[in-house]
């Protein structure tokens, strides 16, 4: 949900088709927890009012760090933050030490600023110096423990991660060894990342692993550096690295097969497991089998691992789920019967309101990869009204019902969720997905189509900065959509309609605005 790419809970939202009616028991009312961003005696004194030029100034007289969390309250990962993190007293302590910023995605001018940051998926944390400098871009998706470690290094350093990447690329023996962890444990997956260009992230990776002292540091560097050129688009410099994959096997294998590295890297083990194993093996060849095993075995004691969330431990079921399908059109009776049992118990282990959001998220996600589409929408409707954003799961349900070819139960559950959305950001990336699916499932609908686009853009004609960031990429996506719709000319008359609404609202942002030109590409793309 990013939600930016990353890995692990990140990783979680994509579901496989397939259905299998099995019952399922779930948990007793959760209770809820309190707002972890509410300025409580004791808690962290969040500033959420946007004005960021009076937090950097009180950064400034104050000698800290500004501390910028950047969510939405319905995403998955941020809820995890959160249940794992944002409610831990040594979190808290440590929020002494910084000016914590709170930035959701709906409030007025959040996406102006997300601009200007450069922070587009939810959740983005940034630790930056009074004046602006980055110091490090927070992971989202490790561990709590990891988390924490990772801002004690960035609290205690007086080097900008841009130049410490620098001195790193360089060879330097200046480095040490907090500021390699630092870069190890940067978002690199974030396309928003200021460090190198996300087309250069693969190649950067594995060089930093060459260059950085053995160790797990250097470890987590490769197991990352390879992932990226795992999944790196076709064309881009990917395809400059040279890469002995007999080595990666081995260095790979070794990493999943100590239960320490494998814990510590919990993300790297869970997130991209099928996609790692089939860049590096062929099909159903010994290698594959092996490397297959051995992955396995890691996952397996993670997915049993109490000390770690509830999430993260869901997220090695569903690994080991893709493993599974690899080489198989069909899992096995024993997976699905294992996958329903640990889904059962986590949920019923799960009260917490903040937790559920993103726990729920994850056990669906685990009973859809594992061709339980039926058991998947059973827990995802006795969470609706429990909640506090039930329309990320009415997509969810609407996904599920579009991989069954359901069409109208799938374009029912989109316009729920649409309908019940909350916030000016929110409501616009939840439109775009509603036309999206109706072009694709129901396309002969114009004046359906013509309806909910009409309705999104006079939304769009109140909401304040609705071309910056990720409200651009929500307009963006439904102008790309209109435009594969009517590319034949079939809808001009409806096409005609929404573009000239869309012009009304050009025509009233200033020339000097650069809103204006993202408005008027909106429709007009060469």
């Amino acid at each position: 949900m990013k939600t930016h790419s990353s890995f692990s809970v990140k990783l979680l939202a994509g579901l496989v088709a397939g259905a299998l009616t099995l019952p399922i028991c779930f948990a007793a009312e959760p209770a809820v927890a309190a707002d972890p961003h509410a300025n409580q005696a004791g808690g962290i004194e969040w500033r959420k009012d946007n004005n960021l030029d009076a937090a950097f100034a009180l950064a400034k007289t104050s000698n800290k760090p500004l501390f910028l969390y950047w969510g939405a309250i319905w995403c998955p990962p941020c809820n995890q933050v959160k249940a794992t993190i944002f409610n831990r007293q040594e979190f808290i302590e440590k929020s002494r030490h910084f000016i914590p910023v709170y930035l959701d995605g709906d409030s007025p001018s959040a996406q102006k600023f997300g601009a200007q940051f450069k922070v587009r998926g939810y959740p983005t944390m940034i630790l930056l110096k009074p004046d602006g400098t980055e110091i490090t871009r927070l992971p989202g998706e490790v561990d709590s423990e990891r988390y924490l470690q990772v801002l004690t290094l960035a609290l205690n350093t007086s080097t900008s991660i841009n130049e410490t990447y620098k001195l790193a690329a360089a060879g330097s023996k200046k480095i040490k060894a907090q500021d390699w962890r630092l870069l190890a444990d940067y978002s690199w997956d974030d396309p928003d990342q200021k460090l190198v260009n996300p087309k250069e992230v693969p190649a950067t990776l594995l060089h930093l692993a060459e260059v950085c002292p053995p160790g797990v540091t250097a470890t987590r560097l490769y197991m990352k550096g390879l992932f990226a050129l795992a999944t790196a688009e076709p064309g881009d410099a990917s395809g400059k690295v040279a890469l002995d994959k007999t080595q990666a096997l081995a260095k790979l294998s070794k990493a999943l097969a100590d239960p320490k590295v494998a814990h510590d890297n919990l993300d790297l083990v869970t997130g991209p497991a099928a996609e790692l194993t089939n860049f590096l093996t062929a099909a159903k060849s010994p290698q594959r089998l092996k490397l297959v095993t051995v992955w396995n075995q890691a996952l397996a004691k993670l997915s049993d691992d109490t000390s770690i969330s509830k999430a993260d431990r869901l997220g090695a079921v569903i690994a080991q789920v893709s493993l599974a399908k690899l080489d198989s059109a069909q899992i096995s009776p024993a997976l699905q019967a294992d996958v329903k049992k640990r889904v059962t118990a986590i949920d019923q282990a799960t009260t917490d309101a903040y937790e559920r959001q993103s726990v729920v998220h994850s056990a669906a996600a685990a009973l859809g990869s594992a061709d339980l589409l039926d058991d998947s929408d059973a827990l995802l409707k006795a969470e609706l009204k429990r909640s506090h954003s039930p329309y990320y799961f009415m997509s969810t349900l609407g996904s599920n019902a579009k991989k069954r070819g359901d069409k109208a139960a799938a374009l029912s559950w989109y316009a729920q969720a649409y309908d019940a959305s909350k916030g000016p950001a929110t409501r616009l990336q939840w439109g775009a997905s509603y036309v999206s699916n109706l072009v694709d499932l129901a396309p002969t609908d114009d004046a359906r189509i013509e309806k909910t686009v009409s309705g999104i853009f006079t939304e769009v004609a109140k909401t304040e900065n609705a071309f910056y960031e990720r409200n651009r990429a929500s307009l963006d996506k439904i102008g790309k959509k209109l435009l594969e719709w009517n590319k034949e000319g079939k809808h001009q008359l409806v096409f005609q309609k929404v573009h000239t609404q869309l012009d009304g609202i050009c025509a009233k942002l200033p020339a000097s605005d650069p809103q204006k030109a993202a408005c008027q590409g909106v429709l007009n793309r060469s």
